[in-house]
């Protein structure tokens, strides 16, 4: 069931399951909290929080984002990352958790390196999966201004159905074809939303020098048939002073953690467990 909290103007939207250690799971775009279902159902004595980024699934995108911040597009809305973990901490506040462990793929992992920049102190430790501290490069500049061209002629169906396909690993489509309807049903954000999220990966910052200042514990998993980030690329979370795990899961496509929610499961719980000791 939905439950609901304000924040800078917008009604959004979270789920909440089981007792014990906060854990704060941010999804993917433009999916939404369905994308952690399978996972938090393996995993036991932790309350989960699975909030709705904001202008994703039930969450509103609200009607004062920024404008003109992405270069290429001007006019484009920009939902930002500082707005999305100023989000996150007004629904820390709203339960009244002063800290918690978080959780993030892709671009929830971006709010992450976000939320360690503006509160550390409420962090006790940063699980990445599938996610990089690196900023886009011009490739994916131009990539995402194609992207907002495309959403505004054509609204999000052609842009959304090649997602489905490209971001699921070719293993993970082999087992359970039925993996990519499922997902391509939970992508529901609108063209205005979807338009604000491009802008906003775009002016994603170059969060490198954050990973040399996170003292909490970092897990990372990378996953071998994601198509837009490389293992490399995740290693850089092993210069986190706080110490990095590291895992490699050759046979994951860029959403690991649906694809394969018992393995990322069991490896987050034991994580979780050494960074209780």
């Amino acid at each position: 069931m939905n439950r609901w909290y304000e924040s800078d103007g917008a009604r959004l939207s979270f789920h909440e399951s089981g007792t014990g250690l906060p854990v704060v799971f941010l999804h993917p775009t433009p999916l939404d909290h369905d994308y952690w279902r399978p996972l938090v159902a393996d995993m036991g004595g932790i309350r989960a929080l699975v909030p709705d980024l904001r202008g994703h699934g039930s969450s509103e995108l609200g009607d004062s984002l920024p404008v003109g911040g992405f270069a290429p597009v001007p006019d484009a809305p920009v939902l930002t990352m500082a707005q999305m973990a100023s989000d996150i901490l007004s629904l820390l506040d709203h339960l009244e958790i002063p800290e918690a462990v978080f959780t993030g793929c892709s671009v929830g992992g971006s709010v992450l390196l976000e939320l360690w920049r503006q509160a550390p102190q409420r962090i006790r430790g940063l699980a990445f999966v599938c996610s990089k501290p690196q900023p886009e490069g011009e490739a994916s500049l131009r990539r995402r201004a194609a992207n907002i061209a495309l959403l505004r002629a054509e609204g999000t169906g052609k842009l959304f159905d090649g997602m489905a396909q490209s971001l699921i690993g070719a293993t993970a489509r082999q087992r359970r074809p039925e993996i990519v309807d499922e997902l391509r049903a939970r992508m529901t954000v609108s063209p205005e939303a979807a338009v604000a999220m491009q802008a906003g990966l775009a002016m994603r910052p170059d969060s490198v020098p954050t990973v040399a200042t996170i003292a909490a514990p970092v897990l990372a998993i990378a996953g071998g048939e994601d198509p837009g980030i490389t293992a490399a690329e995740m290693e850089v979370f092993k210069a986190a002073p706080g110490g990095c795990e590291f895992h490699f899961l050759p046979d994951a496509g860029h959403l690991a953690a649906y694809e394969q929610p018992q393995k990322v499961a069991a490896l987050l719980a034991e994580w979780l467990r050494q960074a209780e000791d």
